[in-house]
């Protein structure tokens, strides 16, 4: 078999290959990690535990911050990509495409902060959506130069180039959040899998005091720590990616008893599940509980 004939069978077979299914093989990559390695940890050093953090990740909203900043840089350069098809004005371009480029800077950290805390398999695919973004940040830089040197039909063709990267940024994105689940909530609300009214859950005396431990509800892993007389009780597995709460440590914020994930360090109040810091966003699911005369503690999904 000639080489001609071999590269037309590796077209014809690259075809027949659905794009999920090559991102999906991106995702085992292990060419990948050592950058990923060095990278994600000096990130994480960099940032540590605090307030920017926190912003970053998207707490102070409820919601990951990365995608809504990604929008609104995405947007400014397809507007400026109809513009330019239209030949309408070209300091209009020039104003959307540096406004999609100040709102990059931000979303780049953003980005970076949230990728630091996922699991290996979504960095690999995460690490070549940087890549693509890179890139498409790169191309409206020079577009943007070369339309401030008066060059604007060069300036289009990179703005167009550049739209192009930033779409299959997108798609990378979109694989991302979609089919790996970075960013969504793994500790939806659990109100609707379990029947109203009261459920009985285990005996006080069979708990220890001030050391959280695991119960199920059905087959529902909860989070369960008795302080005294006073039982908390959560669902088990992280909002972030789902790591069990249960084996997460203690600390206090505030004055309040909080547990610290085990796997990526997300922070929630045993009291309520609101998040105290992230990577997570959003609030843990939680139970309200009473203690019956014969000391069996019973719970039912709080409000």
């Amino acid at each position: 078999m000639d080489k001609t004939t071999r590269s037309r069978r590796a077209i014809r077979l690259a075809r027949k290959i659905p794009p999920g299914n090559i991102l999906d093989g991106l995702e085992h990559v292990t060419a990948l990690d050592r950058p990923i390695r060095v990278i994600a940890k000096a990130v994480r050093r960099k940032l540590g535990p605090g307030p920017v953090r926190d912003l970053l990740h998207g707490v102070p909203i409820g919601h990951p911050l990365h995608p809504s900043l990604a929008t609104i840089a995405i947007g400014c350069w397809v507007g400026a990509a109809v513009v330019d098809w239209a030949e309408a004005d070209e300091r209009a371009s020039r104003v959307l495409v540096a406004a999609g480029l100040g709102t990059a800077v931000p979303t780049v950290a953003a980005g970076l902060t949230d990728w630091s805390t996922l699991h290996r398999e979504q960095q690999r695919v995460g690490f070549v959506h940087a890549l693509t973004n890179a890139t498409a940040t790169g191309l409206y830089t020079a577009s943007l130069l070369l339309r401030m040197a008066g060059k604007e039909r060069a300036g289009r063709l990179f703005s167009f180039a550049g739209l192009g990267a930033a779409f299959g940024g997108a798609y990378l994105g979109g694989h991302l959040a979609y089919r790996q689940a970075a960013g969504a909530n793994h500790a939806e609300s659990l109100s609707h899998l379990v029947p109203l009214g009261w459920h009985d859950l285990c005996a006080l005396k069979d708990l220890p005091n001030g050391r959280p431990v695991t119960r199920r509800l059905g087959y529902i892993d909860l989070f369960v720590l008795r302080l005294g007389d006073g039982v908390s009780v959560l669902a088990d597995r992280c909002a972030h990616l789902a790591g069990p709460l249960h084996q997460g440590r203690l600390v206090m914020e505030e004055g309040e008893a909080c547990v610290v994930c085990p796997w990526h360090g997300s922070v929630f109040r045993v009291s309520d599940g609101t998040v105290a810091h992230g990577p997570a966003t959003a609030r843990q699911p939680a139970f309200q509980t009473r203690l019956r005369r014969d000391g069996i503690v019973q719970v039912r999904p709080a409000p």
